[in-house]
């Protein structure tokens, strides 16, 4: 399957200010792209990259006052299958876990794991260990809050979707994982491209998306709290403890957002000449 995968986002500063950009496709699919997502800008400016702690591809630049536009309009190839789902893989007790992996089952910014610990193991502590568990997690998530980008704000944290029981897509991912990590299983927060492949298209404009990893049967399996099924064409771009880590954008200075638009949109096979 080929995948369209873009943006074009906008930002508007009243001085020169630095920021760093979390856009590239993440590095474990670049091999999958038909030609590098390659930032461009508007006007041009010169582009740094570097590999951060959690193994995200960061761009550093520094807007000039006035309009800035950054851009990326390439082809990914995908799987076109649904994401996996093994009922069967078990969870690791903590003592077994890789040491890379004791990262994700601590408290992080958005992720309050002292505030929800009693109420995850009232809620899971008797269901079975491994992916029941997890699907369980997802499952409750999925019924307790309501999706609404009305709803959304920066500073929301999972023990605040858990009150206001509503949230965007980042709000599900956060309580889900939460969760998980209160019920010690390694669970990390994941941007990406998801597209309408395979289900109704959503008529609202399109966004980058967030869903949750767990590390189960040692690998991480992609679960996604807000949608609750298996969809086609994940893209991720950045993974980390919770949003905090993989925002698309961090400025040093007053940056006003003045546009954006993303694109994620299966393509037809190309036609051997």
């Amino acid at each position: 399957m080929r995948i369209r995968i873009g943006y074009e986002i906008s930002y508007q500063c009243s001085q020169p200010t630095p920021a760093i950009l979390t856009l590239r496709v993440h590095p474990s699919r670049a091999h999958d792209l038909e030609m590098p997502d390659v930032i461009v800008s508007r006007p041009g400016m010169p582009i740094r990259e570097y590999t951060d702690s959690f193994g995200n591809t960061c761009s550093r630049i520094t807007f000039p006052p006035g309009v800035t536009t950054v851009t990326t309009d390439t082809v990914i190839h995908d799987s076109g299958l649904p994401d996996e789902v093994d009922p069967n893989v078990v969870q690791h007790p903590v003592e077994d876990l890789p040491s890379d992996c004791l990262l994700y089952l601590l408290g992080s910014r958005y992720c309050e794991t002292d505030r929800l610990m009693e109420e995850a193991w009232r809620l899971f502590g008797n269901t079975p260990l491994g992916w029941g568990r997890v699907q369980a997690i997802v499952d409750h998530v999925h019924n307790h809050v309501a999706f609404g980008y009305q709803f959304a704000r920066p500073t929301k944290s999972a023990s605040d979707v858990n009150v206001e029981r509503a949230g965007v897509c980042r709000d599900f991912a956060h309580l889900a994982v939460t969760y998980c990590r209160c019920m010690n299983i390694p669970a990390r927060y994941v941007t990406g491209y998801l597209g309408d492949i395979g289900v109704p298209r959503d008529p609202a404009p399109m966004d980058f998306s967030a869903w949750f990893e767990a590390y189960l049967g040692g690998r991480w399996y992609a679960f996604d709290a807000r949608h609750n099924m298996p969809r086609i064409g994940r893209i991720p771009i950045a993974r980390g403890r919770d949003a905090s880590d993989v925002a698309i954008s961090n400025s040093f200075g007053w940056t006003n957002l003045a546009g954006f638009r993303v694109w994620t949109d299966e393509l037809p096979e190309a036609v051997a000449a």
